[in-house]
């Protein structure tokens, strides 16, 4: 026989994944009401166990005089007697169940259930209304509003041309757009917005080779994801930095060229061939979980770049000059460790040291910690041993 407890996590897990059809009328057939079987113990366990079963029956329909929901019996023979015993707890709609489970339920299905009207009002058209109710959910009653207006004004205006930030709606601003079209979409009924696509990503870089900085070229540039762009020379070495400080002031190497890492944006670096085909590429990044899972990220996007400075034994010379906290003061804690396939032994062991709950060092070097020497003469070692195998081959 389960307890009260139990049978309240199964009416939870069944509220949690029927509330949107049910307020919108799509479930078929009905989630509720609904019987939760509460146990039948055979007769042999009921035997055995008479005066445990009597108190757990006990506790039962006191639970039930404290709720208000009736129970449903069945009558059993324990030890030559009729007892009536609790077999299912029937929960008769949603509402008794959000109230049932507490906590944001009741709030949560009332909120709804306010959504679902105004949108079966509004936007009759919507195939999967349960759907777009789940996915409205979370937002505030300022975002819902604003998303309906969003939706009614693309319903009658043609946006052909316009930018995100350039919609004229009150309140609106091109990231909150960006991230919701699909919504916005759907409830204008429409397939296109007709907004003009986003930009192509970016790339900055510098060139660090001092016979093209003697000739007067110039030091920095950028080059744009689908634009050809006629390089001054084909780089031999390139770097990619995580930090645009590093990136920028990397001192000169020949046929080198520095580019500032974009964040995560390892597919933008995958674009430029002259990057990925560079004969030696390397990645410097934060000796810090973050880094190394960029450095991750980097290669499965397609950039076969070699780390630098992001080994254990980098860490054990640089750590004392590291750090605990986050940009904003924020202590930097341990987490479970995310699948890494494309580190190397050295880097996932550096990896799992830094987010272990064991960590006795920093959990962060940041890279401009280390000498910009000392990450010139890493690059300069790494080619040279590089070349050394090849030639050996």
């Amino acid at each position: 026989m389960k307890t009260a407890d139990q049978v309240v996590t199964d009416v939870e897990r069944r509220l949690r994944n029927t509330w949107a059809a049910t307020l919108t009328g799509t479930d078929d057939p009905p989630a509720w009401p609904h019987p939760f079987p509460i146990g039948e113990p055979t007769s042999s366990a009921l035997g055995a166990d008479a005066a445990g079963m009597a108190d757990r029956v006990a506790a039962w329909r006191d639970w039930e005089r404290r709720h208000g929901l009736p129970l449903r019996y069945r009558a059993r023979r324990v030890l030559g007697t009729e007892q009536e015993l609790p077999t299912h707890l029937p929960v008769p709609d949603v509402d008794a169940a959000a109230a049932l489970c507490g906590g944001h339920w009741p709030e949560r299905i009332a909120r709804a259930r306010r959504r679902a009207v105004i949108l079966a009002g509004r936007y009759p058209h919507l195939s999967r209304p349960d759907r777009t109710l789940t996915a409205v959910d979370a937002l505030t009653d300022v975002d819902f509003d604003l998303l309906c207006r969003a939706a009614d004004w693309f319903d009658a205006h043609d946006a052909t041309g316009l930018t995100p930030r350039q919609v004229p709606i009150g309140g609106l601003h091109a990231k909150w757009l960006n991230t919701r079209q699909a919504l916005v979409r759907d409830l204008a009924g429409v397939e296109h917005l007709g907004l003009l696509p986003a930009h192509p990503a970016r790339v900055h870089f510098t060139y660090l080779d001092p016979e093209h900085r003697a000739g007067g070229g110039r030091v920095h540039d950028s080059a744009t994801v689908g634009d050809r762009l006629p390089l001054p020379y084909l780089p031999q070495v390139v770097v990619i930095s995580e930090n645009k400080d590093t990136a920028i002031h990397f001192p000169e190497l020949a046929g080198g060229i520095s580019v500032e890492g974009v964040g995560n944006g390892g597919a933008t670096i995958a674009a430029f061939d002259w990057i990925t085909g560079a004969p030696h590429l390397f990645y410097w990044g934060d000796m810090d979980a973050d880094g190394l899972e960029i450095l991750d990220g980097f290669r499965g996007a397609g950039v076969p770049a070699v780390s630098i400075l992001m080994d254990p034994a980098s860490y054990a010379t640089w750590q004392p000059y590291g750090t605990n906290v986050d940009q904003r003061g924020k202590a930097l804690a341990c987490r479970t460790p995310r699948p890494t396939p494309h580190l190397t032994g050295d880097e996932r062991a550096l990896y799992e040291h830094l987010v272990s709950a064991q960590c006795p060092g920093h959990r962060r070097v940041e890279q401009e910690r280390i000498p910009l020497a000392v990450a010139l003469q890493a690059v300069r070692d790494a080619t040279s041993q590089a070349s050394a195998a090849g030639k050996g081959r």
